[in-house]
């Protein structure tokens, strides 16, 4: 019999399931023709697990990073207005909380295509973005970003350190769930951070995982998926701690911790201890709290199939909005196939006219929905509700009408 696998980050053994999902495609991994003709798509295990001991929900298969955030990962925060703005909104609060300036440095770890420090660069702060995928570090660039490509651990933070660049503030915002080796992940940062300088995390978080079924944030990109009470252990066994916490909408629901080195004088706020008093009160510090998940999964995906099934016995064509990493866990989990839904609408041109992984919906442009007029638009980045009704309004021109999956199917008047 195989030993249990091992918490990424305390090393305890895991032998408790909180969701398993079985043989998954890397959820960007988007088809060509030729892939989709070809018929070997790779499939992996995506079984997740909860620690014991230190709470950490964690999936426990071994896809390396470098096959996930390739040269050709398709993945743009630029192409999300909303997303932007978020990052706009960020970078202007930091800059009047933490008085950042001209003499400053701001360093971003996984900076994507500088969609966030092309707002602190406007005006007149120095930054520099860590980005593992090449690609994103090339648009990045294009806008003057300066940009390393590298994967971020404790290695690196050391380099930055010895050749100058120290940070006033740092940002990981929406990183640290997609990192296999946590600990050395990290170690990184105490080694950038400025003595009094102030580290944000984003990610979302895990109470409203549990609270909402949004099982569909669970793909292999993402190795663990975060609540306070497990942050603050990683953290806390590398020199650095929380003293600010604001929830945020994104993604959800996410939460975006203010950090610090230990012996920094920033205070601990009401808003951090509400935050651990929230999450001690849904349990996420017993382990039975996670169980059982599964089941409400089930009842999530049979209420999508059965919506589906009266659209077909109805002869009504549905589309969706959205080749999202979480609307392609969702699709495969439901079983849905092209059959189901004929085309998918995205943005962004390094999808367009590939398929879904799994589900093999062929993705078009925005515009394709007016020729194909669907009845039904499912939009799969659910987070995005509002931003999509807004831009395909005018499918109620011809009855069309907006879909939300989770975490009940629901057709939006």
């Amino acid at each position: 019999m195989n030993a249990p696998p091992l918490c990424r980050f305390c090393r305890a053994p895991l032998s408790r399931t909180f969701l398993d999902l079985g043989d998954q495609p890397l959820a960007n991994s988007y088809l060509t023709a030729e892939q989709l003709a070809a018929g070997d798509e790779p499939m992996f295990p995506l079984h997740t697990r909860v620690c014991d001991r230190c709470f950490l929900v964690q999936a426990d298969h071994g896809v390396p990073a470098e096959a996930i955030f390739d040269a050709g990962y398709a993945y743009f925060s630029s192409f999300s207005p909303g997303w932007v703005e978020h990052a706009r909104r960020y970078a202007e609060a930091m800059i009047e909380r933490f008085d950042l300036g001209p003499e400053s440095l701001v360093v971003e770890v996984a900076s994507n295509d500088g969609y966030l420090l092309k707002h602190f660069l406007a005006k007149d702060i120095p930054v520099l973005g860590i980005e593992p995928t090449a690609n994103t570090a090339e648009a990045a660039r294009a806008i003057g970003v300066r940009t390393d490509v590298v994967f971020f651990n404790a290695d690196t933070g050391r380099k930055l350190a010895a050749r100058g660049d120290q940070a006033d503030l740092m940002a990981a915002n929406n990183v640290l769930a997609h990192v296999p080796e946590l600990n050395a992940f990290v170690g990184g940062f105490g080694h950038v951070l400025k003595p009094q300088g102030v580290l944000t995390f984003e990610f979302p978080h895990l109470l409203n995982l549990i609270q909402l079924v949004q099982f569909d944030t669970i793909y292999h990109e993402h190795y663990s998926y975060l609540s306070l009470l497990a942050v603050e252990q990683v953290l806390g066994a590398h020199g650095l701690r929380v003293f600010d916490v604001e929830q945020l909408p994104t993604h959800g629901g996410s939460l975006r911790l203010f950090c610090c080195h230990q012996a920094a004088g920033h205070e601990e706020t009401d808003a951090l201890r509400a935050a651990r008093a929230a999450e001690a009160d849904a349990g996420l510090n017993r382990p039975e709290t996670y169980d059982g998940f599964a089941a409400r999964v089930d009842a999530v995906c049979e209420s999508f199939r059965t919506f589906l099934q009266a659209a077909k016995d109805d002869g009504k064509a549905v589309a969706a909005y959205g080749a999202a990493a979480k609307g392609n866990t969702f699709l495969n989990h439901c079983g849905v196939t092209s059959d189901d839904i004929v085309e998918v609408y995205d943005a962004n041109p390094a999808k367009q006219d590939r398929y879904l992984p799994g589900s093999h919906v062929p993705i078009r442009a925005p515009d394709a929905v007016k020729a194909t007029r669907p009845d039904y638009v499912v939009m799969l980045p659910w987070n995005l509700k509002d931003e999509i009704t807004r831009q395909l309004a005018f499918i109620r021109e011809w009855g069309g009408r907006f879909v939300v999956a989770s975490p009940e199917t629901r057709v939006l008047d």
